[in-house]
């Protein structure tokens, strides 16, 4: 019972870069912890396609986009009774994908300020993960299941804006204090396939939340 209690009301986050499997693990733990699932919101995103045709005309309207789309995911997931597990960060955004827009110049550097003060009194006002899983993935794992998922607005994605945001997220995880943290080598693990790397992983997240080591 006292295990069972320490799972209710908790906030888990899957973090990592495009196609490394945050909606596939998200959807796996969700269904084996009875977990409510919140998953990223890309299919009625109304800016997605014309980001990836024209990133420096949407950059940041995308950006303000999931800003306010994650924000309210969090505020419902605390506002819950549930232990809820969300695809992807608040976080990511601001110190990954935002900052890679305005070193490519394709985000103003007033419109990244703007935006980043936006971020800093929004999550001023929310607290963290309980757990933040980050999924490592090389660029050849991205690569391939970006092509396998097919989705067509991700045609235009180019290596070296992967190369990017794989950069960032490791400067970002190397400075992360915001809670427990445990970070899953994606390139090492096929959850879809295989019951023995799911049961893997499955087995770091009970350490964590129950504070074994």
């Amino acid at each position: 019972m006292a295990e069972e209690k320490k799972l209710q009301n908790m906030h888990i986050a899957i973090a990592g870069n495009i196609g490394s499997g945050k909606t596939t693990l998200t959807s796996l733990l969700a269904k084996h912890y009875g977990w409510e699932a919140q998953f990223e919101d890309v299919d009625d995103n109304p800016y997605l396609n014309d980001f990836y045709e024209d990133m420096q005309r949407w950059s940041f309207n995308l950006q303000i986009y999931f800003l306010n789309s994650r924000f309210s995911q969090i505020v419902q997931i605390r506002q819950s009774n549930k232990t809820v597990i969300q695809d992807r960060t608040i976080y990511e955004d601001a110190y990954i994908f935002a900052p890679n827009l305005h070193s490519m110049g394709l985000m103003s550097t007033r419109d990244f300020e703007n935006y980043f003060a936006l971020f800093n009194l929004m999550s001023s006002l929310i607290d963290p993960p309980d757990l933040l899983i980050y999924l490592r993935a090389s660029i050849p794992t991205l690569v391939n299941q970006i092509n396998n998922r097919g989705r067509k607005y991700e045609n235009n994605i180019r290596l070296d804006y992967l190369k990017r945001l794989n950069e960032r997220y490791e400067a970002w995880i190397e400075t992360y204090t915001g809670g427990k943290l445990l970070i899953v080598n994606a390139d090492n693990y096929n959850f879809p396939e295989s019951k023995e790397d799911l049961s893997k992983v499955i087995d770091d997240i009970n350490a964590q939340l129950h504070g074994l080591f």
